[in-house]
């Protein structure tokens, strides 16, 4: 069986990729970082009998997933997982950075997402996992373009799933929600996302992952299945507060990233 990841040299990515090593034979590597993709290439197949495929992709430029999608098309899982963010207030960080999230955190996966179930439904298995997260749930002040990426991530799932189940198809789509991750995203973002100690490994994210694709809704800790709920209760104005608080916090330089 054959599973691609995308945003899979670092992060979530990267330890779904060393997990799917143990299950699946053949894996299909994107990102943009060859060195890190050839090395984590190499690390896979060392260690299992495992077929890996490198294909080093901007995402964020259409086409590439379009010349993906038609150089492996005969995929069984698809994990829909890159993406970055940023902060700052939303009229004094970078137009272009934020369009490049636009482009990588919903283009990228919208265009992904549209061609391969396609092809799913057309030969009549397939599974996608589109990473979202927890700020999906709510209004992100200080990384509001971040916020309104990955809420789009949720409520297209959300509908295509709905969809596939009026058709009784064998198709399946999940949604992957963590909480804080620690991983190189925090630093990326340039935010510190400490969150009282809530935030847990990208291995332990990534284990979960797949270990529970039997699921739709993937939300790996109790924590974040709480603030989960809470979504549904709290007034989207005393989050947005609590949040600008949270995010407005220096970064530590000492504490990982997320």
């Amino acid at each position: 069986m054959k599973i691609l990841i995308t945003g899979a040299s670092s992060g979530i990515g990267r330890d779904i990729a060393r997990k799917a090593a143990m299950r699946y034979d053949r894996l299909v590597l994107v990102g943009r970082s060859r060195e890190r993709l050839e090395a984590l290439r190499d690390e896979l197949t060392t260690r299992f009998p495992v077929q890996v495929d490198v294909e080093v992709l901007d995402l964020s430029e259409q086409e590439n997933c379009i010349r993906l999608f038609e150089k492996h098309k005969d995929v069984h899982l698809l994990v829909n997982n890159a993406g970055f963010g940023d902060t700052g207030c939303f009229d004094k960080t970078d137009l272009q950075r934020d369009t490049q999230m636009i482009q990588t955190n919903i283009i990228a996966l919208h265009t992904l997402m549209k061609l391969y179930l396609g092809e799913m439904k057309r030969r009549g298995r397939g599974h996608i996992l589109n990473t979202a997260s927890m700020a999906g749930y709510f209004p992100g002040p200080r990384m509001a373009v971040y916020y309104a990426t990955k809420a789009y991530v949720i409520s297209l799932t959300e509908a295509v799933r709905e969809e596939l189940r009026r058709e009784h198809s064998p198709v399946r789509v999940s949604l992957l929600c963590p909480g804080p991750v620690s991983t190189g995203f925090g630093e990326a973002a340039r935010v510190d996302f400490k969150t009282g100690g809530f935030h847990v490994s990208s291995e332990y994210i990534a284990s979960y992952a797949l270990s529970h694709l039997d699921r739709f809704r993937l939300i790996p800790t109790l924590p974040m299945k709480a603030a989960a709920l809470a979504s549904h209760v709290v007034p989207r104005c005393v989050s947005a507060a609590i949040l600008y608080r949270i995010q407005s916090r220096p970064k530590d330089p000492s504490s990982p990233g997320n």
